[in-house]
């Protein structure tokens, strides 16, 4: 988990507001409750290195910390009745271009806000600025993911209309996004037909956290070989109860599927359910080899 490489800790963080203004570079607070991993090792008492302790307790420390975090934003979203959903993929998915196409289609009909996340650049915020929705930008530095606090600083800086529709982009990555909940109304996982039909079966807590999978770029599909019965099985062996939807974000092949989930999922489930699945290993992972 990435918490060893020390990327959980948010000083390089920065945020770009809709204005286009910029906070600095250090945007956690400093009453420094969270621990800050230290490249050193301490030997355990039998004398073997006592590191791997050390580093379990310092990830439950985090995410305990970012579990609550997640529950204050889940409680402000909810209040304001803003739903808010968890863009999550593997760089190149087309979560952006997905977000472009639902903002041209649905436009009308939902007051959609965008919260950019990517380690620099405000490149996919400017796309989403030029299709006329309010965007903030969140880079993470060298961050491999959001989590509940950068969330809560991109909630202040775009501040959101009540009953809005808030899409979060989160960084490009299939592991460490997965593990923390942001106090999002649904998790949306997006894979693409050109990265291969066994992404559930090598990310299994991505798909495991998944509320919905969409299977993108499915144009392609007479061009690439990818067995999406089979995808949908691996993922389905993972978290039975997940939705899988199959489209294509430039042609429009199966969007309506995309936008009648959108507009049916109700506000955020309450604790225990979506955003609060456990991330052991189950059964059925060791199954879906």
């Amino acid at each position: 988990m990435c918490s060893t490489c020390g990327c959980s800790d948010d000083a390089g963080v920065r945020i770009t507001d809709a204005a286009g203004v910029q906070t600095g570079e250090h945007g956690h607070a400093h009453d420094h409750d969270h621990p800050h991993s230290h490249p050193h090792e301490h030997p355990g008492q039998d004398g073997h290195d006592g590191g791997g302790h050390e580093t379990i307790a310092l990830e439950e420390r985090l995410l305990a910390k970012n579990e609550l975090l997640a529950a204050r934003n889940r409680g402000w979203l909810e209040g304001r009745g803003i739903r808010a959903f968890n863009l999550m993929s593997s760089p190149g998915a087309g979560k952006t271009t997905l977000l472009e196409r639902t903002i041209r289609d649905l436009g009308d009909d939902l007051d959609i806000q965008v919260i950019e996340g990517d380690q620099e650049t405000s490149l996919d915020a400017d796309r989403i600025r030029a299709a006329g929705r309010p965007v903030v930008q969140i880079n993470t530095g060298a961050g491999c993911h959001l989590d509940a606090q950068m969330l809560r600083r991109g909630l202040d800086a775009l501040d959101p209309a009540a009953g809005s529709t808030l899409f979060i982009e989160n960084v490009g990555n299939l592991v460490c996004p997965a593990l923390f909940d942001l106090g999002e109304t649904a998790k949306v996982v997006i894979i693409s037909v050109t990265e291969g039909d066994g992404k559930p079966r090598k990310y299994p807590h991505m798909f495991m956290a998944a509320d919905l999978i969409l299977i993108n770029k499915a144009d392609l599909l007479p061009y690439v070989k990818f067995d999406v019965e089979d995808c949908i099985r691996q993922a389905r062996m993972l978290n039975p109860h997940v939705e899988v939807l199959v489209v294509s974000a430039t042609a429009g092949d199966g969007l309506d599927g995309w936008y009648g989930w959108l507009t049916d999922t109700p506000g955020a489930p309450a604790a225990g359910t979506a955003g609060h699945r456990p991330h052991n290993r189950p059964e059925a992972l060791s199954d879906a080899r």
